[in-house]
């Protein structure tokens, strides 16, 4: 079996949205524009999909108050430096910035609603 998409409840999917497509790059799929706004998203391979929605049936995380590592989105990123400040400046909070000894580096961020993004340059990709 493979992947076809990874799903989560987030407090304003519209925006969610919105800021992944401008600033991650992530791809539309499909978009509802009513409640609960659900929204699948493709990264730039067309393989993998996100798909975030507003659904009061079901609780939203306190993404805030979650450890990173209890829940993030890894992206493969070229510079994940340029990234970071990129990101930062468009309303991202940073959290770590590690460079392993195999020579990856590894930075985490929170998004402006508090999902965490993890931006990946492996020394040996993984996929």
């Amino acid at each position: 079996m493979k992947f076809e998409h990874f799903a989560i409840n987030v407090p304003n999917a519209p925006a969610v949205s919105l800021w992944y497509e401008e600033h991650l790059g992530l791809i539309v799929k499909k978009k509802m524009a009513e409640s609960p706004f659900m929204t699948f998203l493709a990264d730039d391979s067309g393989t993998v999909m996100l798909e975030i929605y507003t659904n009061p049936k079901g609780e939203t995380l306190d993404f805030e108050s979650l450890h990173p590592l209890a829940v993030h989105l890894a992206l493969v990123s070229e510079d994940p430096a340029a990234d970071k400040a990129r990101l930062i400046a468009a309303g991202a909070t940073g959290i770590s910035d590690d460079r392993l000894p195999d020579g990856s580096h590894l930075v985490m961020l929170r998004d402006p609603w508090g999902i965490c993004l993890q931006l990946c340059k492996r020394a040996n990709p993984m996929i």
